[in-house]
């Protein structure tokens, strides 16, 4: 797990000693009750909630960012930004006039439930009509914290490798859609995209795939349109 995953207490030892016992545990107990609000703010508002994981790099940025230009009629949505450090991606997102918030996981590998559902109250939920969290760039731990999200959404670029589906299969596992992205370089590769589809479907046999470029535009036509179904049967 990332830094902050485990706390100890001290306990004294009943009618023994003054000695201390430290006593570890795990916080992901604590992660649940969060990721229980956030379900729970997401049904009193009507709010569908997409975590957004992939590696640093893979694009998670930049097809939010298409997006933002090829939705600006038909789709509200904001975004809280998750990074260990800086702003970057939030001034990008900024930049497309993109609803905002930046989440810093102070050294973590994942974002925790508290740190959003805070961020997500603190959004006009009622003139949203989609939230994404764009998770810590890492294909591992991500996957690992529920943050009340309605979906995880895993993002693949074709530079990554095609074997990563079975090397980490829990994300790919767990998500309700998987974009393979930055298919415009496909060209300039040597990567096998019928062997990554067929890892992909030996962990999640039924989840749509999604090949895509934020660059080009290609096959984000289809990746919208599983947007705004999901959006309409909220």
């Amino acid at each position: 797990m990332g830094g902050g995953s485990y706390i100890w207490k001290a306990w004294r030892l009943k009618k023994m000693s003054s000695r201390q016992i430290k006593v570890y545990k795990d916080l992901m107990g604590e992660n649940e009750v969060w990721a229980e609000k956030i379900r729970a703010l997401c049904a009193k508002t009507n709010t569908v909630m997409l975590n957004i994981i992939g590696s640093p790099g893979c694009g998670k940025t930049a097809l939010l960012e298409k997006m933002a230009q090829q939705n600006k009629k038909n789709i509200t949505f904001a975004v809280l930004e998750g990074d260990v450090e800086t702003t970057h991606d939030a001034e990008r997102l900024d930049t497309h006039n993109i609803i905002v918030s930046q989440l810093l996981s102070g050294g973590s590998c994942h974002l925790e439930a508290k740190l959003v559902y805070h961020a997500l109250a603190d959004l006009e939920l009622d003139k949203i009509d989609l939230v994404f969290v764009e998770n810590v760039g890492n294909l591992v731990c991500p996957a690992e914290f529920d943050i009340g999200e309605r979906a995880k959404i895993a993002v693949l670029s074709i530079t990554e490798g095609e074997d990563k589906p079975v090397k980490y299969p829990l994300l790919f596992s767990e998500a309700k859609a998987v974009v393979l992205s930055k298919i415009d370089l496909l060209p300039h590769l040597s990567f096998d995209i019928e062997s990554c589809v067929s890892y992909i479907k030996q962990v999640n046999p039924d989840v749509p795939i999604f090949q895509l470029s934020a660059q080009s535009g290609k096959g984000m036509e289809e990746w919208n349109e599983w947007i705004r179904k999901n959006i309409e049967g909220n």
